[in-house]
């Protein structure tokens, strides 16, 4: 397969040109136009950041890729589906709400809020793919009655996949909650009895009723979990560690595979911003500081060359002092750490990205191999 182009620019501005007027040169230089958007639905998804989390994309952004579709012949929609977790995305109302209230109206955007999988989750299309781990992919429906898909991913830290890239807004996050479910659902984790302090916040988290109490200590009841990890983002002490195995590449390559599924037989176009890169996903109700200084704005064809492209620019990057990233590298100064070079493990040690990259190149989603052209 030949190299895939990925198109990059800073966020270096002049007089002359904002970053919004950028970002729609960006999009023209990497082919935005080549797509035939005439009288056709274009989803746009994105991710419009849990309530009270600051991180997420501007709405900025979401209006010049709406504008765009409009101003080629396009009728675009913001899309995204219902959380697994207790939080203020995990229905239709309350994900409408916190969108708007983050900035994601009609009248910032321009174009409409459709929540991809209907009022609870439950609204979605079974999509062949005969994958090795997904047979039918479960995908919100409003996601697959759209005639052009177009991803707009915040580029960011994950504290199961590594990065929240552009795969994981799609596959993850095109997938209802049942399809999100058979994504997470062959790891689960454990709690350490001696570092618990019996705080709760896993119990009040856990959408399913997994975390228990007894005796002043948490356990996890692996009968009820779904396996969604926000238990071990929320633990105050880290008592809560994923012991996930084979199973974290299981979970990358569903990941792929549901992107697969998603992308196939229709036109899409993909951007990433690489801005803000919090360690933790958007889906937190905070974000803390980011890792990494700002690096810029890419677009391609190609999610897997786009994925890749992202994190070998973020591993170029300066680590950002006080940042988890820091704290994490000064721990384990002096000691011979695997994967020490790359920003994301070190962040998340008992995460790896990798395998989702090369897992959709052998399904064919796209390749790792790509040329950076610089506008």
């Amino acid at each position: 397969m030949e190299k895939a182009k990925v198109y990059f620019t800073t966020f270096k501005t002049s007089w002359k040109e904002n970053l919004l007027k950028k970002l729609h040169r960006l999009m023209k230089e990497a082919g935005f136009e080549s797509i035939d958007f005439q009288d056709k639905y274009a989803a746009i998804k994105l991710h419009f950041g849990e309530y009270g989390n600051l991180a997420f994309l501007r709405p900025n952004y979401a209006k010049v890729v709406a504008d765009y579709v409009k101003e080629l012949g396009g009728k675009p929609f913001l899309t995204d589906c219902n959380t697994l977790y207790v939080g203020s995305r995990k229905n239709a109302l309350d994900h409408m709400e916190t969108a708007y209230v983050n900035g994601f109206s009609p009248y910032q955007t321009g174009c409409h809020v459709i929540i991809g999988d209907g009022l609870k989750g439950t609204s979605e299309t079974l999509v062949p793919v005969d994958g090795e781990y997904v047979k039918e992919a479960k995908i919100g429906a409003a996601i697959m009655d759209a005639d052009i898909f177009i991803s707009l991913t915040h580029f960011k830290g994950h504290e199961m996949t590594g990065f929240g890239g552009t795969m994981k807004n799609i596959g993850m996050g095109c997938g209802s909650r049942s399809g999100k479910m058979e994504q997470h659902c062959d790891g689960k984790p454990t709690v350490n009895e001696e570092k618990c302090v019996g705080c709760s916040s896993c119990l009040r988290i856990c959408a399913h009723d997994a975390p228990v109490l007894e005796q002043g200590k948490a356990r996890i009841d692996h009968e009820k979990c779904v396996g969604c990890g926000r238990c071990l983002a929320v633990c105050p002490k880290d008592a809560i560690r994923a012991k996930f195995g084979d199973s974290l590449a299981v979970l990358n390559h569903k990941i792929a595979e549901y992107s697969l599924a998603v992308c196939q037989n229709r036109p899409c176009f993909h951007i990433s911003l690489i801005c803000d890169v919090s360690p933790n996903c958007d889906c937190h109700g905070e974000n803390d500081i980011p890792i990494i200084p700002n690096v810029g704005m890419l677009a391609s064809f190609d999610p897997v060359a786009l994925d890749q492209a992202c994190a070998d620019l973020c591993n170029e990057m300066p680590v950002l002092e006080g940042s988890i990233l820091s704290d994490h590298i000064k721990e384990q100064e002096g000691q011979a750490q695997e994967g020490a070079h790359d920003h994301f493990h070190m962040t998340h040690p008992d995460t790896e990205w990798r395998s989702c990259i090369a897992h959709a190149v052998q399904i064919g989603l796209g390749t790792d191999q790509y040329e950076l052209v610089r506008i």
